[in-house]
């Protein structure tokens, strides 16, 4: 072929391809006589950084053509990004660059691309797209950092949004996609770096911090039959200097703990997390500044003072004097974090909702009740099996049928339980066993059990609180309104409110959902290529997990974090997860499975869900069942269309070894148990794929979103106790008679304590702008499928429908425990596919598609 002018068409033109034809003149050079392919590249804008522009470079990797000295696709030549443009939408700064390639006719359908980085810096690469010769439109959705080659060594893969099952990839990318896979994984060995794209399995072994001195040494979870765990993401940091056993920890507050590139936050996430923080520690320091100034850090004198924390009381002096104190510790960014958000009002705590309406209204036993159905840890309360009630470790109760048949609407103990009218919250069993360890580091924690009436109405009037200690006889309180026996129920309350408060922290919120899930997005990672079908439809539910979970290892459940700072488990804290990770069953997170396991809902087949309510007031099973149905209807359609039977799930290599690595290895401490599904059927698929999606999303959000709006007031949920309820005859009693709501008061946690705990769960309790919720992708073209666009754009008209009922529920007057005393309707569970908690902020509302807080 000529390179100079052309004298006619070359023979290659004459082909089955007319649209290149149009696009060529027959006195052109060689270059500009090939097909071309144009695209766009779109880069997230970091502050202060520029965009990589020529300084990168992109090449394409063909579908259809191999190059017989690779075995994979042919590439095509490199082309830099060019042109590049910059754009905001909803808040998120962008730059688009232009791309072109020239490619020989036969080249087809671009599958993949590498990515060059010469730029001294990373940058954040959001999205690819080409249009072709043929006139096809491939999106590539990348939402990853790219690190310069000169750290990495090697370019960077992405493959299109183009979904196949192993057996069924191009044989040109058959062989990219295999060592993608291998190259994931890497070898186990090293410390990681920032750029590395690695996942591997480690134990939790690092939380304590030994070289610091002896009360930061904590045990290894995971690993042994006495302290099971998930696993975490592997960093490879050297061990401590005092316990080989234990990974070192960096000396100063660190955020920067390693993950790999694809779960680092975003540039928006990042920059929104720490304004966030930012936003909590000034209230936190404000309201701390302020005790120096009145040399006063103890206990709070009255409730009006704990309700000034939310007031709009500002002292210009007071901030000053922070302001100043800061620039001696954190760096110029964040002192300006701090002004800005002094200039916004920030120095105030938000009003939770608890005490929005009625500031007394979480006193109210109804409320009490209420809130074990539709506060932030609906999911312990059960049905009452047996009474008497015994305990594992041989314990006798003292709850009498005599101290609670009176109480019943007229009904005898025998004929209220055989209608499934008597509900447990069961503290006991799992907290005893630590109590005296516990209470030897100040605080002062009972076990309770509090037994509990369903009343015709579906409301729940509470029967008894038992209190129990070690070696003690257990104390029983009954239910009163007047005198210092109402006092002392109210005190009593509190001690099961704190026990709920460190169950629903570390076990429903945390092991729950964030520790156990990570296993399952290193499996995804290591053994699901990204063309996976499986791996698409999970991905958006694992974004930002793993950085959340570093960032908590390395600020809130380590030692002397924030968490052993604020509950009352202390430095037993994770260790008490890890007990009760053993009873944790992979089958029995789905939310029909765990209803049937409390007794409130029995099995119907009739049902969608496959179970019914035992009642229908019951705010968190009632939404979540139409969640749960919802995604599962989705999960069946998006896997039906891949999978066509049984033998292609047993078949399917890649999900063989994905699951086959869960059990073994992230859930390793488990591996032997039989309720794992076996994994070879597509139902077992069906129902292992609805179970993750469920507890990354309506779960989480379940246990998350509502945190400040019930526990922002301490007093409504105290995350410990400082006193013991009084005994008749001392002189704690004698205290308690002289003023009982100042004892109350005396009992909840210092003001540092409070101070922090309520910092923590506003920042917790927060929506972040570029969330995304279920029913949602970050980009509609996250799917090239036609067939699974149309089943998820079903999935979210079904969230759409689900909305209509919650709000149709919650305005139903007959229904009461949707809003109860303190008139919080309850929304933990309405999807939002309006998009109103995408502006960000505690809303109380939405679910996201991930444990991404």
């Amino acid at each position: 072929m000529e390179h100079g002018c052309c004298t006619s068409l070359p023979e290659y033109l004459n082909s089955s391809h007319p649209k290149i034809i149009d696009r060529l003149s027959p006195c052109t050079n060689h270059a500009t006589q090939l097909p071309v392919i144009k695209g766009r590249i779109v880069v997230r804008r970091t502050l202060g950084r520029s965009g990589p522009g020529k300084a990168a470079s992109v090449q394409l990797y063909s579908t259809t053509v191999i190059d017989p000295n690779t075995g994979k696709g042919k590439l095509t030549e490199k082309a830099d990004l060019k042109h590049g443009k910059n754009t905001e939408h909803g808040g998120t700064l962008t730059i688009t660059y232009k791309i072109k390639f020239h490619v020989e006719p036969e080249f087809g359908i671009p599958g993949a691309f590498i990515i060059n980085n010469r730029h001294k810096y990373e940058f954040f690469l959001n999205y690819g797209t080409l249009d072709t010769f043929e006139n096809q439109i491939v999106h590539f959705e990348c939402n990853s950092w790219v690190y310069p080659f000169s750290k990495t060594k090697a370019d960077r893969l992405f493959f299109s949004n183009t979904s196949y099952l192993p057996n069924h990839t191009p044989e040109a990318l058959r062989e990219l996609r295999n060592e993608e896979l291998i190259r994931l994984r890497g070898d186990g060995r090293g410390e990681r770096k920032e750029w590395d794209r690695i996942y591997d399995y480690d134990y939790y072994n690092d939380l304590g911090n030994t070289d610091k001195d002896l009360q930061h040494k904590r045990p290894v979870l995971g690993g042994s039959r006495k302290h099971p765990y998930p696993r975490r993401g592997r960093t490879g940091r050297p061990p401590s200097n005092l316990d080989p056993l234990t990974e070192s920890r960096p000396d100063n507050l660190n955020l920067d703990i390693y993950v790999p590139p694809d779960e680092k936050f975003s540039p928006q996430k990042m920059s929104e997390f720490i304004g966030n923080s930012i936003r909590a520690i000034v209230h936190f320091l404000i309201r701390e500044a302020n005790l120096l100034f009145q040399h006063d850090s103890g206990s709070f004198e009255s409730f009006e003072e704990i309700y000034d924390m939310f007031s709009s009381k500002r002292s210009q002096k007071l901030e000053g004097w922070v302001e100043k104190k800061l620039k001696n510790v954190v760096s110029e960014e964040l002192v300006k974090e701090f002004n800005r958000a002094r200039k916004e009002n920030y120095v105030k705590f938000p009003l939770p909702q608890i005490i929005t309406v009625d500031e007394f209204g979480w006193k109210d036993d109804a409320e009490f009740g209420r809130e074990m159905l539709a506060g932030i840890n609906p999911t312990l309360i059960q049905c009452l099996r047996n009474f008497p009630m015994k305990s594992r470790y041989g314990m006798k109760s003292s709850i009498k049928p005599s101290h609670i048949e009176h109480n019943l609407d007229g009904m005898t103990l025998d004929e209220a339980m055989a209608q499934w009218r008597i509900l447990i919250l069961d503290h006991h069993d799992y907290l005893m066993p630590f109590l005296k360890r516990i209470n030897r580091e100040g605080v002062c924690v009972y076990a309770s059990r509090t037994l509990l009436f369903l009343r015709n109405d579906a409301t729940l009037k509470p029967l008894v609180i038992e209190l129990s200690l070690p070696d003690k006889i257990n104390r029983v309180f009954l239910p009163a309104t007047q005198g210092y026996d109402a006092a002392l129920w109210h005190l009593a309350k509190a001690h099961v409110a704190a026990n709920d408060s460190g169950y629903h922290q570390l076990i429903s919120h945390w092991l729950k959902t964030h520790a156990v899930i990570e296993p399952f997005i290193i499996a995804t990672r290591r053994q699901l290529s990204v063309m996976h079908p499986v791996h698409r439809l999970l991905d958006p539910h694992f974004k930002d997990t793993m950085h959340v979970n570093a960032i908590s290892r390395s600020i809130l459940i380590n030692a002397g974090g924030i968490l052993e700072k604020t509950m009352f488990t202390g430095k037993l804290s994770m260790e008490l997860s890890s007990e009760l990770y053993k009873d944790w069953n992979f089958d029995e997170q789905g939310l029909p499975a765990d209803l049937f396991k409390r007794g409130l809902a029995m099995r119907d087949s009739s049902e969608p869900s496959g179970v019914r309510l035992l009642f229908e007031d019951y705010p968190y099973g009632a939404d979540g069942l139409e969640i749960w149905v919802t995604i599962k209807a989705w999960v069946t359609d998006f896997c039906s269309i891949f999978y066509s039977n049984d033998i292609d799930v047993s078949s399917d290599p890649e999900i063989q070894a994905w699951w086959s690595e869960i059990r073994n290895v992230g859930h390793g401490d488990k591996r032997n148990e039989n309720w794992w599904y076996e994994m070879k059927s597509l139902s077992d698929l069906i129902e292992a794929l609805t179970t993750l999606i469920w507890i990354a999303s309506a779960f989480h959000a379940s246990v998350n979103f509502g945190q400040y709006g019930y526990a922002g007031y301490p007093p409504n949920r105290p995350s410990l106790c400082r006193k013991f309820v009084p005994e008749e005859g001392t002189l704690e009693f004698a205290e308690f008679l002289k003023d009982p709501d100042k004892y109350y008061l005396k009992m909840l946690p210092e003001r540092f304590e409070m101070n922090l705990g309520v910092s923590l769960i506003e920042v917790l309790s927060r929506h972040t702008s570029e969330e995304v919720y279920l029913g949602q992708r970050q980009s509609s073209e996250w799917t090239d499928n036609e067939e699974v666009r149309r089943s998820f754009d079903e999935f979210e008209m079904n969230l759409q429908q689900v909305e209509k009922i919650i709000v149709e529920r919650n305005g139903n007057p007959e229904l009461k425990n949707r809003k109860g005393p303190a008139c919080i309707p309850y929304t933990l569970l309405y999807p939002d596919t309006s998009r109103v908690s995408s502006k960000g902020g505690i809303t109380g509302k939405g679910i996201p598609n991930s444990v991404s807080i």
